[in-house]
């Protein structure tokens, strides 16, 4: 589907000097929920848009939903309709999407969230009454529950006080990535992202602030729908416990190579090394008790490790070695979980 000309708006700029913008409408195993988020898409106001929306292997019938709820679309907006035949995760994933976009700014969006109509249009005009500067812009998000009934408003970290490197270290901000707007500019500096991070707002948070700036529209303009893919889970058993305990670890690990590899693209390789050492090395002792094969090799690990906090190096010691001593406290969770309901 190819966009027709523009017609009149109520945006300020005149309509030849509207930059064409992408929204990169990520899914995966959200069948329940895409196609509200696609309707969200392509109710947007403003013009000239390319939607992208693509499916990341989902093991269940998104896909499906999705091409059932752009089928019959006639509106202005081009829309591009696509899958992935293997699963890349989230970093992969948008960086892929970028690549392929045309437009200024990139719009990311998530496949259980809605965008508000006027998403875009308010977007781009405050990205324009600013000279174009910002690379990152986060609005803010009207919480929804499962019922898509809205509740409080959601107000992520201030991000216009976030003038230099320092700012960053000093305290990292609190985001949410679905409400974020990229300009091209940043993808172009910094290119792909590594692929296997769990998320993409800390990095190209950092990368804004390291280019041309971040900031924050203080407008609710995507519904973030609670219990998504990002919810806190609760685990049955220990052994599902270390599985997610392991899988996070990997997300870091990939992470702070992502952030050191960021840095170092902008110059501030050194200072960014040595203000993630102590992560690194937690991250890294993790993924070496897991990895060893024997209780020895553990429990020499846990004794010279001396840069990892001495009460980590236990816990993750007897995950490693003993899972069952944590089988009581998980029973005992799901016990009281039962009371209280």
């Amino acid at each position: 589907m190819t966009a027709s000309p523009s017609s009149p708006s109520s945006f300020a700029a005149p309509a030849a000097e509207r930059p064409l913008v992408s929204i990169l409408l990520i899914a995966y195993n959200q069948q329940q929920q895409i196609a509200d988020a696609v309707h969200g898409a392509l109710a947007q106001t403003y013009q000239p848009l390319e939607i992208i929306i693509s499916d990341d292997a989902s093991r269940d019938a998104t896909f499906a939903a999705i091409e059932k709820a752009v089928q019959g679309y006639d509106g202005p907006h081009r829309v591009i309709v696509r899958r992935n035949a293997a699963n890349q995760g989230i970093s992969a994933h948008l960086s892929q999407l970028a690549q392929m976009a045309n437009g200024e700014l990139l719009f990311v969006a998530a496949g259980d969230d809605i965008s508000l109509p006027t998403r875009c249009e308010r977007v781009v005009d405050f990205w324009l009454a600013r000279d174009r500067q910002p690379d990152l812009i986060a609005t803010d998000l009207a919480d929804m529950d499962e019922a898509g009934e809205i509740h409080e408003r959601v107000s992520p970290t201030e991000l216009d006080r976030y003038r230099s490197f320092d700012d960053w270290l000093n305290t990292r901000p609190w985001l949410v990535g679905a409400a974020h707007t990229w300009s091209r500019r940043l993808v172009e500096r910094f290119g792909p992202m590594l692929p296997g991070a769990a998320a993409e707002d800390q990095i190209m948070v950092l990368r804004a602030i390291l280019s041309g700036g971040a900031a924050s529209l203080r407008e609710p303009l995507v519904r973030y729908r609670r219990g998504g893919l990002s919810r806190k889970r609760r685990y049955a058993s220990v052994d599902e416990l270390i599985a997610r305990m392991r899988q996070s670890n990997r997300y870091g690990l990939v992470e702070l190579a992502q952030l050191q590899r960021d840095a170092e693209i902008a110059g501030v390789g050194e200072r960014m090394r040595a203000a993630m050492a102590p992560k690194l090395a937690r991250e890294q002792f993790i993924h070496a008790m897991f990895e060893a094969r024997s209780l020895g090799e553990r429990a020499g690990l846990l004794a010279r490790s001396a840069e990892v906090k001495v009460g980590l190096r236990i816990r993750m010691f007897l995950y490693a070695s003993c899972p069952a001593v944590y089988a009581p406290g998980l029973w005992l969770k799901r016990a009281l979980r039962k009371n209280r309901r």
